[in-house]
């Protein structure tokens, strides 16, 4: 298992477009993977899922993966939320 740490830098947060990102970046892994905030952790493949945490911008969230590619997973979705998701 893979957890890392990471704060939502854009200002608006995870709102639908980034959101659906975050998610596209998400199913392409192999591994099972989650976004955690305030001890609620949801599946990161889910839009649903993700949007119902309201993240907001300079939250900080986990991702969790567990499997295969879990490393590769957790390393490509901090950096896509470290890029502000070219907003």
């Amino acid at each position: 298992m893979c957890v890392k740490d990471v704060v939502i830098k854009n200002q608006v947060g995870l709102h639908a477009r980034p959101a659906t990102f975050f998610i596209q970046k998400a199913n392409e892994f192999r591994s099972s993977i989650w976004v955690e905030k305030d001890e609620r952790r949801v599946n990161a493949k889910s839009l649903l899922g993700v949007l119902s945490l309201g993240i907001v911008g300079g939250t900080a969230i986990k991702i969790i993966a567990d499997g295969s590619d879990e490393k590769d997973a957790v390393d490509a979705l901090i950096a896509l939320v470290e890029s502000g998701f070219a907003e």
